[in-house]
């Protein structure tokens, strides 16, 4: 006769289930964040908290909750048009140039991203081990790469990301309770709306685009939809756990990037450490943890830049070879909807790998100096990926009412763009001037 469990053994596994559950389905929303949490929003928060202490935290605020709403329109666009259309494709059907505009905005911005990742990686690299060779750290930090993501192991890096995601919030998040920050600094900084007069090499103009840049103008945005469909999400049903997925993934960005810019406010501010090297940074957590703090910040910050380079090296070319088929549509036909069926994919996966590492070569941009510019320039692309959206997550013949856009939306995808005119046109003043 077979045993009944009993009702304190159902009890006892049923919270252990439902954890369970709940870590396996947290996937999309990881990897979207360390693709999003790379370099660019270490060092962008760092050095605007360093230079500019908390008088810019408003950026920091608009450009996460403008991330939250673009990422979040874009999945629901791809989970609910009634004709399964990818985000690439409902693009598209606005007009074929947009085709033509993300192929080689992906092209150009997955090159640069990826360029200050892997010079990143390489230094961290080169740090650790104690050598004198950072371009050839970058090299062997490519050929790991393409090792790991050149082969159908998703479930490792998913896994990989999740713990490493789980150390590197743990630790900016003690470090900056540690340095006690200035609470009501942070919400005169969020209601603020000023930008400061400038401090140390990086203008705060340049500081103020970066950030926007790194956070809500990133290409990097389109990843979460097609990690969504890796995963399996790919229909209305899926909409709510997307929806949590990403609030997850935002929410941890929020205490990363509010981590971080508070370690620069906080230490390195004030004891006159200006953020131009990997090593600067480092500074924070050797202050507080000695020479053991030196080794825990290049380990963690040499497994957050690879496993972002890892997940911009999955999800890019995806995004890349759809936007290539729509270009020449006569390949789709060919090769079906899986992307990786397309020998194109596999080309550009090296070319958004391999390419980067001339950045790496020396007399290049230093690290600090190349992440900087590269998150500036992608606020380029922010009022078309906006006003595109603004369009599309509108149209009646695609989206049912319960899934259009309501009125804040729409207004924030009106802003994100007037916005993002408004700091390109400041910038370009500011150069020419």
């Amino acid at each position: 006769m077979s045993s009944i469990p009993s009702v304190e053994g159902k009890a006892a596994t049923a919270p252990q289930n439902r954890l369970t559950k709940l870590i396996r389905l947290l996937g999309p929303g990881i990897i979207a964040v360390l693709s999003w949490l790379g370099a660019g929003d270490l060092i962008t928060s760092s050095v605007a908290g360093a230079n500019y202490g908390y008088a810019m935290m408003w950026v920091l605020a608009v450009s996460l909750l403008l991330r939250y709403l673009i990422v979040n329109i874009i999945a629901r666009f791809q989970l609910c048009n009634n004709q399964g259309m990818t985000i690439l494709q409902g693009y598209a059907q606005l007009h074929p140039v947009f085709a033509w505009f993300m192929l080689g905005y992906a092209l150009l911005m997955g090159h640069l991203m990826n360029a200050y990742m892997i010079k990143g990686a390489g230094e961290a690299l080169a740090m650790l081990l104690r050598i004198d060779y950072p371009l050839l750290c970058s090299m062997a930090v490519v050929l790991a790469v393409w090792m790991l993501v050149g082969r159908n192991i998703y479930a490792m890096i998913e896994g990989v990301m999740k713990v490493l995601l789980a150390v590197m919030t743990l630790a900016f998040l003690a470090l900056a309770v540690m340095s006690g920050p200035d609470v009501a600094g942070i919400v005169k900084g969020t209601i603020g709306f000023s930008i400061p007069a400038d401090e140390g090499v990086h203008g705060a103009l340049l500081v103020a685009v970066s950030v926007i840049g790194a956070v809500a103008g990133s290409v990097a945005n389109f990843v979460h939809p097609y990690v969504m469909r890796e995963k399996g999400w790919v229909g209305p049903q899926h909409k709510r756990i997307q929806r949590n997925d990403l609030l997850f993934a935002v929410f941890v960005g929020i205490v990363i990037n509010l981590a971080i810019w508070i370690v620069g406010a906080e230490i390195l501010r004030p004891n006159g450490i200006e953020v131009k090297t990997l090593g600067d940074l480092g500074k924070a957590l050797e202050l507080f943890f000695g020479p053991i703090g030196w080794y825990i910040f290049f380990v963690g910050v040499f497994a957050t830049l690879f496993a972002s380079i890892s997940g911009k090296t999955t999800a890019f070319p995806m995004l890349i070879t759809d936007a290539f088929q729509h270009v020449q549509p006569e390949r789709r036909a060919r090769y079906g909807k899986e992307f990786h069926n397309d020998p194109m994919h596999k080309w550009f996966m090296l070319f958004i790998l391999v390419t980067p590492l001339v950045w790496s070569i020396p007399g290049m941009p230093d690290f600090v100096t190349l992440t900087i510019g590269v998150s500036a320039l992608n606020i380029i692309g922010l009022p078309v990926i906006s006003l595109g959206l603004l369009i599309m997550s509108n149209q009646k013949s695609l989206l049912g009412k319960a899934y259009r856009n309501n009125w804040f939306e729409n207004i924030a995808l009106a802003f994100a763009t007037g916005l993002a005119l408004w700091v390109a046109f400041q910038l370009a003043m500011d150069l020419v001037a």
